[in-house]
């Protein structure tokens, strides 16, 4: 298995230690999960929805952007909407949003390895 790098950043990723992990990315503290609207039609479609009924079962609107909703798990624990607990992997993954893609290369994490370090056990 090849780690996983970006030019920007110091740190690689090792992807096989999601399996290990349960879900940390998709965990925690409540936030946001941005959605274009290119990736609410493919997770509408996937899910065999139309996108009207994707957004009213699955989208809260803030401002001008679109996030997934969360479901709370303890009252300082939630949850992406699509993140099963059962099996501690994303129910959508084959069609997550490019926010749920790109992690662990976030901007936040560029100058801050100690956080990224804290949130994901594949950071070598």
């Amino acid at each position: 298995m090849e780690l996983m790098k970006h030019e920007q950043y110091n740190f690689r990723f090792n992807p096989l230690e999601c399996e290990a992990c349960g879900g940390h990315c998709c965990t925690g503290e409540s936030g946001y999960i941005w959605v274009k609207y290119e990736e609410i039609k493919n997770i509408a479609a996937y899910l065999e929805l139309s996108v009207e009924d994707f957004a009213t079962m699955y989208l809260k609107k803030v401002k001008h952007r679109y996030s997934l909703k969360e479901k709370k798990l303890a009252p300082d624990n939630f949850a992406c909407v699509f993140f099963d607990e059962s099996i501690k992997r994303c129910s959508i993954y084959s069609v997550r949003p490019s926010q749920c893609r790109t992690f662990p290369f976030w901007e936040q994490f560029k100058n801050n390895e100690e956080e990224v370090r804290k949130e994901c056990p594949g950071i070598v």
